[in-house]
C-alpha cells in the first residue's frame, strides 16, 4: 500500500490527494510534491530486493497501513531518483540499466551493468545518495586514540597522559545491506545470461561540504566502494526465507516479529527513519519516549 498522508511542516496531516489538490500554502512546489508522492507507489504485487532488506515487520506495515510521510524528509529520495535518471540518460554501448528482473521470489531494478568503469563488460553498479557516516561505515574509516608521550598538568586531568585522535582505515566495512541487494542483482543479471565480474557501490555524499562530513574522513563527493560476492546458496536461502515470512503474515494478517537490531539500526530507524513506526507497537514506544507524537488528521 502507497503511503496515503503527508505530514506538513506544521506537524498536521493531510491526505496526498488533498495536498496535491487543494493546499492553500504548500511547503514546497507542487511538482515536488507530486514526485514524491509517485516515489511512494512503485506498483508492484510482489516483495522487491529492497523491501526484503529490511525488516519484515516493516515491509508487511507498509502494505497494509495507510500511513504517512513528511515531504521535507522525503526530498533526499527523490534526489536519488534524479541521480539515477540523469545516468539513465548517458548510458550508450555496452551499457544497460534501470531493467526490473524477477524470478520465483522476488525482483529488483539494478542501476548500471556493462563497460562503466573500464573495458570490463560485465561490471554491475549501483548509486547511492548517501550520508558521510554511512561512507564512513562503508570504507572501513574509524578513530582510535594514540598516547602523545604529554600529561596533563593542572585541572581535573592533572598527571594523566594526553592522547590525540588518529584515523585507521583497516576497520570491517560495514556494506551488509548493499552487498545483499548487489548480488541479489548479480544472480538475477547472470540467470539472463549476462555475467557479473565486478560489483561495485557509487556512494554520493550528500553533506560533503560540511564540517560533519570532513570530521569522518570524508573529503571527496562521490566514493567507489566494491561489494564482494557472497555464495548464491546463501542469498537465495536468505531472500526465500523473508519473502516467505512476508507472504505468511499477510496471508494470516498477523504482525510479525519485531525487526531485527541490523535491520532497525538498533533503534535509530525507528525513532528517526522509519515512515511506519507509529504504526508498530515497538516503533511507537521508542517515538513517544523520544518526544514523538503522531500528528492530527486535518
Amino acid at each position: 500500500m502507497p503511503a496515503k498522508y503527508f505530514i506538513c511542516p506544521s506537524g498536521k496531516t493531510v491526505t496526498i490527494e488533498t495536498c496535491l489538490k487543494a493546499c492553500s500554502q504548500r511547503c514546497m512546489f507542487l511538482p515536488t510534491l507530486r514526485a514524491i508522492a509517485k516515489a511512494s507507489d512503485r506498483g508492484l504485487s510482489e516483495p522487491s530486493v529492497t523491501e526484503l532488506i529490511g525488516g519484515t515487520r516493516e515491509a508487511y506495515l507498509k502494505k497494509i497501513t495507510a500511513y504517512a510521510v513528511k515531504p521535507q524528509d522525503a526530498v533526499y529520495a527523490i534526489h536519488g531518483s534524479a541521480v539515477h535518471t540523469i545516468n539513465e540518460g548517458y548510458t550508450e554501448g555496452n551499457m544497460l540499466s534501470e531493467i526490473r528482473l524477477k524470478d520465483e521470489i522476488t525482483s529488483g531494478k539494478f542501476d548500471l551493468y556493462g563497460q562503466i568503469i573500464d573495458h570490463d563488460e560485465g561490471v554491475l553498479g549501483d548509486i547511492k545518495v548517501t550520508s558521510s557516516y554511512k561512507i564512513m561505515k562503508a570504507l572501513g574509516h574509524y578513530k582510535i586514540d594514540v598516547p602523545t608521550g604529554e600529561f596533563f598538568k593542572t585541572g581535573v586531568r592533572k598527571g594523566q597522559p594526553k592522547s590525540k585522535k588518529q584515523w585507521c582505515y583497516n576497520g570491517v566495512k560495514m556494506v551488509m545491506e548493499w552487498a545483499l541487494q548487489l548480488n541479489y542483482y548479480r544472480i538475477l543479471l547472470e540467470k539472463q545470461g549476462f555475467p557479473v565480474n565486478k560489483m561495485v557501490i557509487q556512494a554520493m555524499c550528500r553533506d560533503n561540504n560540511l564540517r560533519v562530513a570532513s570530521e569522518r574522513g570524508i573529503d571527496q563527493s562521490i566514493y567507489l566502494i566494491p561489494i564482494q560476492k557472497i555464495s548464491n546458496r546463501w542469498i537465495k536461502r536468505y531472500f526465500k526465507t523473508k519473502a516467505r515470512a512476508l507472504q505468511q503474515a499477510l496471508n494470516q494478517k498477523k504482525l510479525p516479529s519485531i525487526c531485527k537490531p541490523r535491520e532497525r539500526w538498533n533503534g535509530r530507524k525507528c525513532k528517526d527513519y522509519c515512515i511506519v513506526a507509529m504504526q508498530c507497537p515497538y516503533g511507537a514506544k521508542i517515538q513517544i519516549q523520544s518526544g514523538k507524537f503522531l500528528p492530527e488528521v486535518g
